[in-house]
Order: structure tokens, then C-alpha cells, then sequence
């Protein structure tokens, strides 16, 4: 993997970050992301960027308490994972307590993140997600209920969250507030709406905001992170104490080497040619085969990540196509 020096005058003066027993540095943390966060994802990053905060997809709490097959399945970690992050979500403070009792007795996990802020209709129609901030007494009672049980086992809780609804429903700052009065160590805010999903730009200025607001714990920022310039850009423009980066990993698990090297106020940045990619690329399908413990279904996941893989790169059109549709390694 090449690496080359990029000039910048930008540096970023954060502390580490504090999780429970764990320091991190730099303070960069992996959003989750359904269908996409798994454990062979995770690792490729960690290649990259090792020591940072990788969180697991986003798991129902309900399904975990009650033994569905398919959320085992995602509660996997690999053997080489030293701190097992996982993401929560869900509308009810007593099934939110037992599914972190329950992780702390098996000792599955070692962070915990409560999910405020997913906008899909599937979370958001059932009360949770992005849903949650809305009905304060709800949001403080979920929280707390995690952070209670948490303690028991020694598991920090963290919590994420959008600025609001819409426009005309905007509860980050209320959010973050009944987030650190419940106990969490840290919190996350997308600057976006959940109307909003994905565009237009992030505001950044809603997390300048919130770390005026949160005054006891780290404040950290996620959307639009898609170097490792950019990440000092908002670290330094809104005063938080970290990033969360999310969209701007796909097909490009390299970029977590970018943040560390940017924040340490280092110039080196990965720009891995198309063959160098070819290789990640299929070290990716080879992990989600051991994943799984079946090619096939391993091949139906690493479909998706094709086009993120090849972006930028001069390929023709049939061999992309192919690639979408790949059934074997």
C-alpha cells in the first residue's frame, strides 16, 4: 500500500478519548452501519487504524434478550477485537436494561452506544431511533437504564444522535443534555436531520453548539468526514473531542490511516492503486467467507460493496457489473 506525503497546515489538539478503562487515540470512532459493520469489515479497518473505536451493527435490544437467531449472528466479534464495541436501540428502558445485563454476563462487550438517531422508517415507526429524542422522560429513562446496568459490568455507555426530526422538530441540544444528566460518557451527534438522511452538507456548526451545552463529557462529531483533513477541519472549526466517521469508509477502509496520520499532524496519506484495492477487495470476500461459514451468503454481501470499491477508478462497465453480481470467490 503506497503511501504519500500530502501538504497541510492543519493539526488538531484533542485529548483521548475516555471510555470506561480505554484510551483512545486519536479519538476516531466507527460509526455502525446495518449490513455493513460486521466483524470481517471491521477487521480490514483495524488494519488500517489499529486501536481506534470500531462499533458493531446497530442491534435490537429486544431481539438480543430474546435469543433471535439473526442478532446472535451479528453479535459476532473477532478473535483479534481487544475492545468490542456494539450499538443498541430500542423504545423500552427495561428491555434496554436486560439486554445490557445480559451482555455483561457473557461478557460479550466492552462499550456500549445507544442508536437516537436512525432515520429509517422501520426503527423510527416503532418509537426508536431517531424517534426517541422526542419524548424526553422516554429518552432519559432508556438511558439511564443502560448506564445502570452498564456499571455492574464496567461498560461505558455512549449515545448518538441527529439534530431533530425536521427542521421544525430540532432536539440536539435537549438530547445531549438528558444524555449526560442519565450518565453517559460521551455522546455523538450526525448534524443532520433525520428528514435530511444524507444530504445536503452536514451542519457543523449544531455540534459547536452542543459542546457549548455539554460541559461534563466529550462531544463528538460525525458527518461529511471523508479525509483525514476534513476531520481536522471540524475538530478544530466546532471544539469537538473526536470523530465518528461513517459513509466515508465505504470501499475505503484505508481512510482510517488518513485520520490517524492527519490528526498526529502527519502529512502521509494511503492512495492505494486499483490493484492494491483488488487485493483488499478480496481479502474482504475471503473474511466474510469465515464469517458466515457459507460462500454463498458471503458473496451476496460483498456484492454492495463493489461500487464503493471501484469509485474513482477507470473500470469498464461490464466488469463492474460483473462484480455486482459475483457468486464465488
Amino acid at each position: 500500500m503506497t503511501a504519500t506525503d500530502t501538504p497541510t497546515n492543519a493539526t488538531a489538539t484533542v485529548p483521548a478519548l475516555q471510555l470506561g478503562e480505554r484510551s483512545i487515540w486519536p479519538p476516531v470512532v466507527l460509526a455502525p452501519m446495518a449490513g455493513v459493520t460486521n466483524a470481517p469489515f471491521r477487521s480490514l479497518c483495524r488494519k488500517f487504524g489499529p486501536g481506534l473505536v470500531y462499533v458493531n451493527e446497530m442491534i435490537m435490544a429486544t431481539g438480543l434478550v430474546h435469543g433471535n437467531r439473526k442478532t446472535d449472528t451479528m453479535l459476532k466479534f473477532g478473535p483479534d477485537e481487544d475492545f468490542r464495541s456494539l450499538q443498541l436501540y430500542g423504545s423500552d428502558p427495561e428491555m434496554l436494561g436486560r439486554a445490557v445485563h445480559k451482555l455483561g454476563q457473557a461478557n460479550a462487550v466492552d462499550h456500549i452506544d445507544l442508536n437516537f438517531g436512525c432515520p429509517a422508517p422501520k426503527v423510527t415507526r416503532r418509537g426508536g431511533g431517531a424517534a426517541v429524542p422526542l419524548k424526553r422522560q422516554l429518552l432519559h429513562a432508556i438511558v439511564t437504564a443502560a448506564v445502570t446496568a452498564g456499571k455492574e459490568y464496567g461498560i461505558p455507555v455512549t449515545c448518538k444522535f441527529r439534530m431533530g426530526i425536521n427542521d421544525d422538530l430540532i432536539t440536539f441540544i435537549e438530547t445531549g443534555l438528558i444524555c449526560e444528566d442519565a450518565g453517559a460518557v460521551a455522546v455523538a451527534l450526525h448534524a443532520r436531520t433525520a428528514q435530511q438522511h444524507y444530504a445536503p452538507s452536514a451542519h457543523w456548526e449544531a455540534i459547536s453548539q452542543l459542546k457549548q451545552a455539554v460541559k461534563t463529557i466529550p462531544v463528538l462529531g460525525n458527518g461529511d468526514i471523508w479525509s483525514g483533513e476534513d476531520a481536522v477541519k471540524m475538530i478544530s472549526q466546532t471544539g469537538c473531542a473526536g470523530v465518528v466517521v461513517g459513509r466515508g469508509c465505504l470501499g475505503r477502509p484505508w481512510l482510517f490511516a488518513d485520520l490517524v496520520s492527519s490528526i498526529n499532524g502527519e502529512n502521509k496519506r494511503v492512495n492505494p492503486n486499483l490493484f492494491e484495492v483488488r487485493k483488499i477487495m478480496l481479502r474482504h470476500a475471503q473474511l466474510l467467507v469465515e464469517y458466515f461459514e457459507n460462500e454463498d451468503r458471503a458473496m451476496r454481501d460483498i456484492r454492495k460493496h463493489m461500487a464503493w470499491y471501484l469509485k474513482g477508478f477507470s473500470v469498464p462497465r461490464e466488469i463492474r457489473s460483473s462484480l455486482g453480481m459475483v457468486d464465488s470467490l
